[in-house]
């Protein structure tokens, strides 16, 4: 395996503190907006973008969520073993809000499908943005695009794209990991 470190340490939060700033410029005081990190890891990124969002703006009040897309996938089913839902936490009403769904890789754009029909339970919102901590560009699925992107990275399929998240694995970094080629 090759590891290519993308991002990391101050880069990280650098680029975490500039799509905070491009938020703003979009939706000012976030007083009809809400942000959706999608599980399980875009939650880290919401849960982040919103305490950044709260030190900028301590007057706002930034409304937060998790969601849940585990039965909304349309690859469940297809499973050797039983899937275990994660926790959906969304305690506000989306209703004619702007929604700005987080998860951390966008890649074929079927967990953005999937969180599309999963949102649909919490009240049909004005607006639905999307933003995403890495673009991965190809081998998109369903035709989705980010509106705020933290890096853009053109990788083939038989690479990967894992975040690492200070809160869970000790460190803020992106890698792209590749197959060692055997010769």
């Amino acid at each position: 395996m090759q590891n290519l470190t993308l991002l990391d340490g101050q880069k990280f939060q650098i680029t975490i503190q500039r799509l905070c700033r491009q938020l703003i410029e979009n939706h000012n005081d976030f007083s009809g907006s809400v942000l959706i990190g999608i599980q399980p890891r875009g939650i880290y990124l919401a849960r982040r973008v919103a305490e950044e969002l709260r030190k900028i703006l301590p007057e706002s009040t930034i409304e937060q969520g998790d969601l849940d897309i585990t039965f909304y996938r349309d690859d469940f089913r297809r499973r050797d073993t039983p899937l275990v839902p994660n926790q959906t936490k969304i305690d506000f009403i989306i209703e004619g809000k702007k929604v700005i769904m987080m998860d951390d890789v966008l890649w074929t754009g079927r967990t953005i499908r999937a969180a599309m029909d999963a949102m649909q339970a919490f009240g049909r919102p004005e607006k639905v943005e999307l933003l995403a901590l890495v673009d991965r560009r190809y081998s998109r699925h369903i035709p989705v695009a980010p509106d705020y992107v933290g890096i853009e990275v053109d990788s083939i399929a038989s690479q990967k794209v894992v975040v690492s998240w200070k809160e869970t694995d000790g460190e803020d970094r992106i890698v792209l990991v590749s197959e060692a080629k055997e010769e």
